[in-house]
């Protein structure tokens, strides 16, 4: 193994090769940081986990050159559907099937193991970018000139020992990174037991749809999931005086699945027990330690928004991190990673639980004050994505903190793959001369360049908009003073250059 006097150097170790320590490493690969991936085990996980994404998730897998793969191993989702024990619409979650304004559309569905594959796959092309498997670390500790990571190789049990710059717990929910940490938990309160039960079936059954239905039966709730090709999967609420071995047995399984498959029409691929938690780690940062995804959260799955975050995580943290690391921004910009995403991802959580009470009946009302009230017809919910938390924000106009949409450049192409993981000024024509060589090498699009920036910025009131490499808007401006204030506020800029 290493030489222990001389361990090797990176700026980023991440623990944890799932979907978000996957995702980041190529964040970080297209950035130039070198990076490595440490994960015990020695390849993806075969069974099915999680199984949708959304619109901004596909921006990120567009954004690491990585959508165009992704996408045929996808299904579009047509929404969620609620019923009450007789079978009536009580809540109405469709999902519109054109694009949004983030270029894609608003529900995928997936298996997980190929959308690993794919995000591993892609790190052969950082070659600043390493991973190792059957390395599990058992020890971090840092000083004020970077991280020390000590792990074992499993294959042969020998010790090994890097330095890094930073370290990413990507390492789920009992991450090793956070209790190195040392955070605490909030419990938002939600802790239930659910079978979840995937089965492939053995022939066609068009009848179970491609909704997803949660059952909302105070008997036994209950959700069906459509997954892609056969792929089909089913959580059911397990009861206070069952124990958790005795309801994953096989015979129990196809009991409680048979009023909708039989052994005829499926095999069952995974039965498990699992508890969904709704829960939040206090403190994402320790100085050179931080956590992203299950480790800094973990939400109950009824609005299929946990490896959303955990993505949403790896975005807004990759290119603050290269900032840091290759731009000399000071470290404090890495503060802003938890107040940004921790009231965004905790506004999920608590809209997961309230659908929760719906589903297991013991809250309906709240649950449905969620959606829209219509006459002669169910609840329609259409769920709008939080605002970040206070961070990087330049003033508080009422776009700043929402995400830009993706344009349509004049070529056809989209305007996310010409600029980069990097910031952009949008301005409806070119800066006024006097600005003009202000604004530091800064990536500008106009409406030369795609003709809906122009109609967007009006209809925001304001004549340039600065987006951030994770396509979150950092601040506008309504009048030219303001302008030079925005373009200000980047100069120096500190926005990632392009990996050579």
């Amino acid at each position: 193994m290493q030489d222990k006097s001389a361990p090797e150097e990176f700026d980023v170790v991440i623990v944890g090769r799932g979907p978000v320590g996957a995702t980041l490493a190529n964040l970080l690969g297209l950035c130039g940081v070198r990076t490595l991936i440490l994960d015990r085990e020695a390849r993806t996980y075969h069974l099915p986990r999680a199984v949708h994404f959304d619109d901004e998730c596909m921006r990120v897998f567009q954004t690491i050159g990585l959508a165009d793969a992704i996408l045929p191993q996808t299904i579009l989702s047509p929404g969620m559907l609620f019923l009450d024990a007789d079978g009536r619409m009580l809540l109405d979650w469709s999902r519109p099937q054109t694009l949004t304004p983030m270029g894609w559309n608003l529900s995928y569905r997936f298996h997980q193991p190929d959308l690993e594959d794919v995000l591993i796959g892609g790190l052969s092309r950082w070659p600043h970018v390493t991973l190792r498997s059957r390395c599990d670390v058992f020890a971090l500790d840092q000083d004020e000139t970077g991280a020390r990571v000590r792990y074992e190789d499993l294959s042969n049990g020998q010790l090994g020992e890097v330095r890094a710059g930073y370290v990413i717990g990507c390492d789920g929910a009992r991450s090793l990174v956070r209790r190195f940490i040392g955070s605490g938990i909030e419990d938002l309160g939600f802790h239930e037991r659910w079978l979840v039960i995937d089965v492939l079936l053995k022939r066609e059954r068009d009848d179970l749809g491609d909704y997803s239905l949660q059952h909302c039966d105070p008997r036994r709730p209950a959700t069906y999931v459509r997954g892609t090709g056969a792929r089909r999967r089913w959580e059911i609420t397990v009861l206070p005086d069952e124990t958790s071995q005795e309801v994953a047995q096989p015979a129990r399984v196809w009991e409680l699945l048979s009023r909708w498959v039989t052994p005829d029409d499926a095999e069952l691929e995974r039965a498990a027990v699992y508890t969904f938690h709704s829960v939040i780690a206090q403190q994402w940062r320790s100085e050179r330690l931080l956590l992203a995804g299950d480790s800094a959260h973990q939400t109950p799955p009824f609005l299929g928004q946990g490896m959303c975050a955990g993505i949403r995580d790896a975005a807004n943290l990759a290119w603050k991190l290269a900032a840091v690391i290759r731009e000399g921004v000071a470290p404090d910009l890495l503060d802003t990673y938890q107040s940004e995403r921790q009231p965004h991802v905790r506004e999920f959580i608590e809209l997961a639980i309230r659908l929760g009470g719906v589903i297991n009946t013991k809250a309906i009302e709240a649950g449905l004050a969620a959606g829209q009230v219509r006459e002669n017809a169910p609840v329609k919910l259409e769920v709008k994505k939080p605002l970040l938390g206070p961070g990087l924000a330049l003033g508080d106009l009422p776009v700043a903190g929402h995400l830009a949409p993706q344009f349509v450049l004049s070529d056809g192409t989209r305007s996310d793959d010409q600029i980069g993981y990097r910031h952009v000024l949008l301005v409806e024509s070119a800066l006024p001369s006097h600005l003009a060589h202000s604004h530091a090498g800064l990536d500008i699009l106009t409406s030369d360049d795609a003709e809906g920036i122009g109609p967007w910025l009006r209809e925001h009131g304001v004549i340039a908009a600065l987006v951030r490499p994770d396509r979150y808007i950092r601040g506008t401006a309504r009048n030219e003073i303001e302008l030079g204030r925005l373009i200000a506020a980047i100069t120096p800029p500190t926005h990632v250059p392009s990996a050579a």
